[in-house]
């Protein structure tokens, strides 16, 4: 019998396929399943039309044998089974696929609709990363006779006539020996198979069924000293309906905090179920968790996003990053589509452009169910925007702003307004008509930003001002400029207009006339202020620290903790001096009277101010230093 070679593709073509288009070897089994029930298939479709060439619905099945002693590893389905010319064109051409041609052949008009799993015909091969030896054993519908093919891969392959009663098809791998680094026979233990068809193709729409080993206590065992023996059993090792296949009405809230526990690892149930089905110009089906809570590393760089990606029910990549935006990779869950092959690479499937639209329409759904989640079950969306609504805020931020679109209204932020947390949308809602800007202050808690000497004043002019105690909310919203047309504005930097004009008539005409007092201000504390100047707008506090530029006090924290942050990184404060304040009457008096004094008071303000603010004195020995002295004189 003469080995033939195999026709298209060369023996280099098919040592690239074994070693390079799969990144795990265990894909082998996923492979040889998904053709097994693609055979079935066929032979159902062709039932339809030759009842004589099908079984009864319930006699298909795939199964799996592993003998240990032997080494090898079979799997066997009842469905379509090859001729000869078939073993000779599918098998013996890389890269030729029979359920593609089967699709082209039989679908019509409606062939999107024939649902076949391998398209690319490069699967089967895939099973030369574990084996050295395949033999084909199958006997196609309406044939007399069965057919063996048989290869040690890259050498070529035989194929002879061989007597088989039934249809369908029987694999028979022939395990490697266990090398270096490499457990060839774990393939063998039957809790190794039972795991990757849980994992892989627990969804296939047929039984994958296998015999198992169990224990069980000897009948007649005493219960004190029981006695225990090993039998065999026939088992179903998949579920076959995936949930998401199951209509809505269906499926119990208590099935999919289930599925969702097991399949994703969580103790708790998810805080929003998203169910997702979409036909056009792509057609899959997503099934989507909200977590309750962040995973203990989400913040971390160990923590990998990415939704499971099925094909027809068959897993092909357990994180696809690409699904999920950055900002939403907090979203658990999975998608299905018919339009994507199961047998291609991971660095192809990140190029398909099937998965791109499959990524932007999911995005488009998250970002509906979170607002509706906001909208209708406002205590839910706030449970879930505080575990992870710092990471909106940094898609916010990132790429310059590019996604605030989707994001600017799923943000939250403490407010004065009955001290609840609000959305811009609804802050915006209540703005007074003479309000031009959204007002908020920044700082590490909300009770210290109430404290802040601006937020009084700006609330003192019946103002609500938003409260930012995370480092990333300032830059988000320097990101996002404006909201409804609305500016926003902080409270510590110098460009509220909150004064009237009559106001600012008088303030202005304070500073020209103590120019020489504020001048002396600023050189007794030194470069660390831009300028000293009197404010009318500061109730109870004598003095109050702001700033001038892009760069503001909190913002200059946030950068200074930041690992490798450049010394230079300053914001330009301004040490600004209440009028309504005995203190500039006793400032004013001072220097007119003693400067020495006045100055130490310069620098007392300033780290006062500091305080207030919550920046650390610079010297705070000599702040201690300072009011020691004044009060024992």
């Amino acid at each position: 019998m003469a080995k033939k070679q195999f026709k298209t593709e060369s023996k280099k073509l098919l040592d690239m396929m074994i070693n390079s288009i799969y990144t795990h070897k265990e894909i082998f089994l996923r492979e040889l399943i998904s053709n097994a029930s693609d055979a079935i298939d066929k032979r159902y479709f062709r039932s339809l039309t030759e009842p004589e060439a099908g079984l009864d619905r319930a006699a298909y099945e795939i199964r799996i044998e592993a003998d240990k002693e032997a080494r090898t590893l079979t799997i066997r389905d009842n469905g379509c089974g090859m001729t000869s010319d078939e073993l000779d064109k599918n098998l013996g051409t890389i890269a030729r696929s029979g359920s593609f041609e089967f699709k082209n052949e039989n679908g019509g008009e409606n062939k999107e609709q024939v649902d076949v799993i391998g398209q690319f015909g490069v699967g089967f091969y895939s099973a030369f990363m574990v084996s050295d030896d395949i033999t084909v054993e199958t006997k196609a519908v309406g044939e007399p006779t069965g057919h063996i093919w048989h290869s040690t891969g890259i050498e070529g392959y035989t194929i002879e006539e061989a007597p088989k009663d039934e249809v369908g098809t029987v694999i028979t791998l022939r395990i490697k020996e266990d090398a270096e680094g490499e457990a060839y026979g774990e393939f063998l233990d039957e809790w190794k198979l039972r795991e990757l068809v849980k994992k892989y193709s627990d969804y296939i729409r047929y039984p994958i069924r296998m015999t198992v080993t169990k224990s069980r206590k000897k009948e007649g065992s005493p219960d004190d000293k029981p006695e225990y023996e090993d039998y065999t059993e026939d088992e179903t090792l998949n579920s076959m309906v995936p949930l998401w296949k199951r209509g809505k009405d269906e499926v119990t809230d208590e099935e999919y905090a289930t599925f969702y526990r097991e399949k994703f690892f969580d103790y708790e149930a998810p805080l929003k179920v998203i169910r997702q089905k979409t036909e056009g110009v792509s057609n899959f089906e997503a099934l989507l968790f909200i977590p309750s809570h962040a995973p203990f590393d989400y913040y971390s760089r160990e923590f990998e996003k990415g939704l499971q990606l099925y094909s027809s029910g068959v897993l092909i990549m357990d994180k696809c990053k690409d699904l999920l935006p950055d900002y939403f990779s907090f979203v658990r869950g999975l998608v299905d589509s018919a339009d994507l092959s199961l047998n291609i690479s991971r660095e192809m499937l990140q190029h398909d452009r099937q998965l791109k639209a499959i990524a932007k329409a999911i995005e488009k759904k998250i970002a509906s169910e979170l607002t509706k989640l906001m909208e209708n079950e406002r205590d839910k969306y706030e449970t879930f925007f505080r575990a992870f609504g710092r990471q909106l805020k940094y898609g916010l931020y990132s790429d310059f702003g590019m996604h605030k679109d989707v994001l600017q209204d799923l943000l939250l932020f403490p407010s004065s307004f009955e001290d609840k947390t609000v959305s811009l949308k609804e802050y915006v809602s209540r703005m007074k008509e003479d309000q031009k800007k959204i007002y908020f202050a920044a700082g590490d808690t909300v009770e210290q930003v109430k404290l802040l000497p601006q937020t009084e004043a700006v609330l003192a002019r019946g103002y609500e001002v938003l409260y930012l105690t995370e480092d990333v909310d300032e830059f988000a919203l320097q990101m996002l400029r404006t909201y409804s047309e609305k500016e926003f504005a902080n409270v510590s930097q110098d460009d509220l207009d909150l004064a009237t004009e009559e106001e600012k008539e008088s303030l202005k005409k304070e500073n020209e006339e103590n120019a020489g007092l504020l001048s002396f201000l600023k050189d007794s504390i030194g470069d660390k202020v831009k300028t000293v100047r009197f404010t009318n707008t500061l109730k109870n506090h004598p003095a109050c620290l702001s700033s001038e530029g892009a760069l503001s006090i909190g913002m200059e924290k946030t950068l200074k903790k930041m690992p490798g942050a450049e010394e230079g990184i300053k914001a330009e404060l301004v040490l600004e001096i209440s009028l309504d304040h005995p203190v500039a009457a006793k400032l004013k008096a001072l220097y007119e009277s003693d400067r020495d004094k006045l100055a130490k008071y310069g620098r007392i303000l300033y780290g006062q101010a500091r305080l207030i603010s919550g920046l650390t004195p610079e010297n705070p020995s000599e702040l201690a230093d300072l009011v020691c002295e004044l009060m024992t004189e």
